[in-house]
């Protein structure tokens, strides 16, 4: 279950990279004009976020979790709970205009899993924080 997730989001890191560096390349010469569209600004901020913070967090929280380290756990966790929010917005954002992107249905079987990855990575938390914390009982005082 573990080595599935760190799989599935190394494959979600080199998706994104891939994907957003199609899209900059396609599209950034839009970004060069005096005032580009709000649609094309947001679609650069979130590509932006998505290095930023999706990507980096995918790839570590994979190397983390094959080597069953809790800084991995934890940046799994976190870039799980990130593609939640975003897909939340972009869904909510296509679902308005009726304009579904292909990023949406690129994305979307990723975020489906992200939500079985959070329960699964929840419920095995004590392979990754037992060993990094003491209980309580073995704190002396």
């Amino acid at each position: 279950m573990i080595k599935l997730i760190a799989i599935v989001n190394f494959v979600a890191a080199v998706v994104h990279l891939v994907f957003w560096g199609l899209v900059f390349v396609h599209f950034g010469n839009g970004l060069a004009g005096a005032s580009p569209s709000s649609a094309l600004a947001t679609t650069f901020g979130i590509g932006v976020a998505d290095i930023v913070w999706s990507v980096p967090l995918l790839l570590v929280g994979s190397i983390g979790l094959a080597r069953m380290r809790p800084l991995g756990w934890l940046c799994a966790q976190m870039a799980n709970g990130l593609y939640v929010y975003s897909m939340t917005f972009i869904l909510i954002r296509d679902g308005l205009t009726g304009d579904f992107k292909p990023g949406s249905y690129l994305f979307m079987p990723f975020t489906l899993f992200a939500f079985w990855a959070v329960w699964a990575l929840w419920s095995r938390r004590d392979l990754f924080l037992v060993a990094s914390f003491p209980r309580p009982s073995e704190v002396s005082g």
